[in-house]
């Protein structure tokens, strides 16, 4: 099986894809998400990784090949060990020189990262272009793709709980809230007031974005991904479809390529 790993700043996204024809990784079998540790050895992963198979009745012997974006580099690092080390398959790490079969149209594309290529992948795909991916993770990452399928250019943005801590750590008098959608827009309480804030807040500014987008490239499918989408998905109404495995999706594309071609 196909093991995908997604490791972001916050949290790690781990896959396996079963075997389809021609010896090709084929469907999403089972999935999990931890949090994101960046000072793990390889053998600290190699246990966590072991423990997360175990959920399922599974072990390590399972896996026949590896493919991994990163943006954090002594993950990847601690990854391409315990591949090496304890799996002896093949692996393939998404970066510069990767084939991905995306054309990738900005300024420097080795500064794109290899979640977000992943993820224009998938989508791609999936919904055809123009389509514009929304991820909600650390960062809120929107990704254009062309109707050809090419990576056209994106926006950054601090993410939903990047933006809350970041206000609650610099403003004395306000306490840290858990990120849940408020009942009414209009909070009664300072609590109330920030989950509004950044629930409707973040819904705005999605289809605010969306809309430039479309004003530029036509009309688009929009797709939303990452861990905080399920969450901002009632306040956000430009968004089409919500595919929460789009980047293992994606990894999993490109490994079939990068196998197909030896």
């Amino acid at each position: 099986m196909l093991m995908a790993v997604d490791v972001g700043n916050t949290q790690v996204v781990v896959g396996l894809f079963g075997t389809g024809p021609g010896g090709q990784a084929g469907d999403l079998a089972y999935h999990w998400r931890v949090n994101t540790q960046p000072a793990y050895t390889a053998d600290e992963l190699a246990l966590q990784v072991a423990q997360l198979l175990a959920l399922d009745g599974l072990t390590l012997g399972v896996v026949s090949g590896v493919v991994v974006a990163s943006v954090v580099p002594p993950v990847q690092e601690a990854l391409r060990q315990l591949t090496s080390q304890r799996l002896g398959v093949p692996l393939v790490v998404v970066g510069p020189g990767t084939r991905t079969g995306v054309n990738i149209l900005v300024d420097n594309p080795r500064e794109v990262g290899a979640d977000r290529i992943a993820d224009v992948v998938a989508a791609f795909e999936r919904f055809g272009g123009p389509t514009i991916v929304v991820d909600f993770g650390t960062a809120t990452n929107f990704e254009v793709v062309s109707g050809r399928g090419e990576y056209i250019g994106g926006l950054l943005f601090p993410g939903l709980d990047v933006s809350l801590n970041a206000l609650t750590t610099r403003a004395a008098l306000l306490p840290k809230v858990e990120i849940a959608a408020p009942r009414h827009i209009l909070g009664k309480n300072t609590v109330e007031q920030l989950q509004a804030g950044v629930f409707y807040g973040f819904g705005a500014l999605v289809d605010g974005v969306c809309q430039k987008l479309e004003a530029e490239v036509g009309p688009a499918t929009v797709v939303a991904t990452g861990g905080l989408a399920p969450f901002l998905l009632p306040a956000a109404t430009c968004i089409d479809h919500h595919e929460p495995w789009l980047t293992l999706y994606g990894l999993r594309s490109i490994y079939n390529l990068n196998l197909s071609d030896g």
